[in-house]
């Protein structure tokens, strides 16, 4: 019989287990080219699902305290020109503090509801244009720079463009999830949920 201490690390029992080896720091370069890749496939996303919706689908809401369509593109407009686009350029160009962001109460005060959805569509397309235009004129290592912020602690270039992409996706299954209720609602009594589960519960929408 072999000595446990010669046997391979994966027969080992749990008492014996490695240490897990210590995760690498990713690559600034890395990071920056893969997130330019993804954040560049945002509006790309939004018009295979919001084309030809009309005027209805876009500001129904798929329960009283979920966004409709337009305040989700809304919601991205504005978080790409007073949150992430503008915290990585404090990050890139030296600053010592973020501006203070509210955005559930942007989406009150500015009537996200009530605004014109290809407007809004437009306006995002821009400002993710100028912001890609950005990320491609710094180099990848200004993004190691860091900035406190009140909950997270220390925050660098390089998590926010993680979060950046994160945040795209996010309110892209947020959306998809809104248009899934919205379509089954439409065909009632029709089973849809033969699917699977669907977001926001049946009887919910406003």
């Amino acid at each position: 019989m072999t000595p446990i201490g010669d046997r391979p690390l994966t027969e080992r029992g749990p008492d014996h287990a490695p240490h897990p080896a210590p995760i690498a720091a990713p690559r600034p370069a890395d990071v920056l080219t893969a997130a330019c890749v993804e954040l560049g496939r945002l509006l790309g996303a939004l018009d295979a699902l919001l084309h030809g919706l009309d005027n209805a689908t876009w500001r129904a809401r798929p329960a009283p305290d979920e966004w409709a369509p337009v305040e989700i593109v809304c919601h991205l407009r504005d978080e790409e020109r007073e949150d992430f686009g503008k915290r990585v350029r404090v990050v890139v160009r030296g600053g010592a503090r973020f501006a203070p962001i509210d955005p559930e109460r942007w989406a009150v005060e500015r009537r996200y509801r009530d605004q014109d959805p290809a407007q809004a569509l437009q306006d995002l397309r821009t400002a993710r244009a100028e912001s890609l235009d950005f990320l491609g004129s710094i180099a990848p290592e200004q993004l190691a720079a860091a900035v406190d912020h009140p909950a997270l602690g220390r925050l660098s270039g390089l998590d926010l463009l993680v979060a950046w992409v994160t945040h795209d996706r996010l309110h892209l299954r947020q959306l998809a999830g809104t248009l899934a209720r919205r379509w089954a609602a439409r065909w009632a009594p029709l089973k849809a949920e033969y699917a699977g589960p669907i977001p926001y519960g049946p009887g919910a929408r406003e």
